[in-house]
């Protein structure tokens, strides 16, 4: 069974700055007036009867949609050609650059791989190298099952492209390949 850690000084002075505004929500029910008014209002705020004259609708800037990336996953190298995605696999595109995250917590190591990640792209580099360890027999290592979450929220998804486990020279089930975007 996991044990559980305590907060140190830092986390906790962190926690109280976040959530120091914040208020708790009424356990009673709203009343009936506050009901009324908040109906009220919503009739008041009906569109305008049409007119004879029909002008044409305002035009609106088009929305910028995001474009949704496909979860990366090893194996799964969606947006790769056959080519790149078997040379990542084999270890074949030699890491340009690579960070450790051994020995850090979980807070530390996502703020070292967002910035890593970052700087790299910015470098132009496009194959890095992340070792996170193996972790214990048991567990597995926390930063091994972590690494793929975090690169599948942004900022970090939008940047990397695949992901692969390392080749025993380059640290095995305790390291990931990354392929990242290209600046445009």
């Amino acid at each position: 069974m996991a044990r559980k850690r305590s907060v140190n000084r830092e986390e906790e002075s962190l926690w109280r700055q976040v959530t120091g505004d914040v208020e708790p929500l009424s356990s009673e029910p709203p009343k009936e007036a506050e009901i009324r008014r908040a109906k009220s209002k919503a009739k008041k705020s009906k569109p305008p009867p049409a007119t004879d004259d029909p002008k044409p609708p305002p035009v609106l800037p088009p929305l910028v949609i995001a474009k949704q990336h496909p979860e990366l996953a090893l194996g799964k190298t969606a947006g790769l050609d056959k080519r790149n995605a078997q040379r990542l696999k084999r270890g074949q595109l030699r890491p340009e650059a690579r960070v450790d995250l051994h020995g850090m917590t979980q807070v530390e190591a996502h703020v070292e791989l967002n910035g890593f990640i970052a700087e790299c792209r910015m470098a132009d580099l496009r194959c890095v190298l992340v070792i996170t360890g193996k972790g214990s027999v048991r567990e597995g290592g926390v930063l091994r099952r972590m690494v793929p979450r975090w690169l599948n929220q942004p900022p970090l998804r939008g940047m990397v492209i695949a992901i692969e486990q390392a080749t025993p020279r380059d640290g095995g089930g305790g390291a990931y390949y990354l392929l990242l975007r290209r600046r445009r």
